[in-house]
């Protein structure tokens, strides 16, 4: 005899239907107002829903037992438990869920926001002060919810491995550069915790996050990488066994200077927008470095880093890309593989070990 379905379950199913093509949205954060004022932006958009709401990390373990969100915003400063402890087991329960983490202004909050994404939290919105929750603010977290949404649940059709061409690897790098934004920060990890210490080619990274997180971001790059790191400045030398990062105010740019590579700072407006931009700093090397460049773009929304790809792959050098299946957003990796230029496109800690097969014995010490 079959046993009748339990409560929970067939309130599950019905939910399901009613959702069926809807970005299902989970809101997690101890403050009633954030809860009410997200919910309002939310249900007022076509083709967004809300599936739970929870005001601590413990009830919404509890509701994902019969809830399945697309996207869950995250507060990560909650009594109890707190968002950052509860975010692994938040992944493990839902893992089809992207997690949005809604943070604090402060430092403390920022490397607490850098933490939550190198564990696997796709991406971070700051928590406006009082009186933001605006127009602007509204079409902001919008905007990254749907870029957010599960491909595989909303029926989007995922890349066929194989579909796009792919070109040979080009010139043995004298420099590795790599692009990342949304999803980028744990893609980043994986990558440099696979790279051997003995090889030491410079790393050159441009990461999209709010400025004021950059120093964080930097100082948890040098633990993941375990090599010396530094923000870019006018004037800073690349050198073997150093990671040099873009700063939030400015792109990354490289010339050559006295027979030396060093960095600079550019300020210009982008077709991308972003800033820090990776184009900038693809552009600028591929011509410095006379194209022995191995460029990487890892999981982001957008267009950001393809023309700069272009200018690497026409000097003769590498592009290498993140897969769709393992990306948050297939955006920037996307890009480049649809036109052509990536000689592979793999998860981060297999393109580690591209990356590192693709240059000469003189990448090493």
């Amino acid at each position: 005899m079959t046993a009748a379905p339990s409560k929970d379950r067939v309130e599950a199913k019905l939910q399901d239907r009613v959702c069926a093509g809807k970005v299902r949205v989970m809101i997690v954060d101890d403050s009633l107002t954030v809860r009410t004022v997200f919910s309002r932006m939310i249900e007022r958009e076509n083709g967004l829903m809300i599936s739970a709401l929870a005001s601590s990390a413990e009830k919404a373990l509890a509701e994902l037992a019969r809830v399945t969100p697309d996207v869950i915003l995250l507060d990560l400063e909650m009594p109890g438990m707190g968002g950052l402890e509860a975010l692994p087991r938040i992944l493990e329960a839902a893992p089809g869920a992207r997690v949005l983490v809604i943070s604090s202004l402060t430092a403390h909050g920022a490397a607490h926001t850098v933490q939550a994404l190198a564990l696997g939290a796709a991406d971070t919105m700051l928590k406006p002060r009082p009186g933001g929750f605006d127009d602007d603010y509204r079409g902001q977290l919008l905007a990254k919810i749907r870029a957010l949404k599960s491909p595989a649940r909303l029926g989007t059709k995922k890349a066929v491995p194989g579909r796009f061409a792919r070109r040979k690897v080009g010139k043995a790098p004298k420099v590795v550069a790599i692009g990342a934004s949304t999803g980028g920060i744990h893609a980043l990890n994986l990558l440099l915790n696979r790279i051997p210490a003995q090889f030491d080619l410079p790393i050159l990274i441009t990461q999209h996050l709010p400025a004021s997180f950059i120093p964080v971001f930097a100082k948890q790059v040098e633990l993941a990488a375990r090599r010396a790191t530094v923000l870019a400045e006018e004037g800073t030398e690349i050198t073997r066994g150093r990671i040099i990062i873009a700063p939030g105010h400015g792109h990354l740019v490289v010339r050559r200077s006295a027979g030396r590579h060093v960095c600079g700072l550019a300020f210009h407006a982008v077709k991308s927008g972003c800033m820090p931009s990776v184009d900038p700093m693809f552009e600028t090397l591929a011509e410095a470095f006379d194209g022995q460049v191995a460029g990487v773009l890892l999981s982001g929304m957008g267009r950001d880093g393809t023309d700069g790809a272009q200018s690497i792959v026409d000097a003769g050098g590498t592009i290498f890309a993140q897969d769709a299946q393992s990306c948050a957003v297939w955006g920037m990796p996307r890009a480049v593989t649809e036109r052509g230029l990536v000689s592979a496109a793999l998860p981060p800690d297999e393109l580690a070990e591209k990356i590192v097969s693709s240059t000469g014995a003189g990448a090493w010490r």
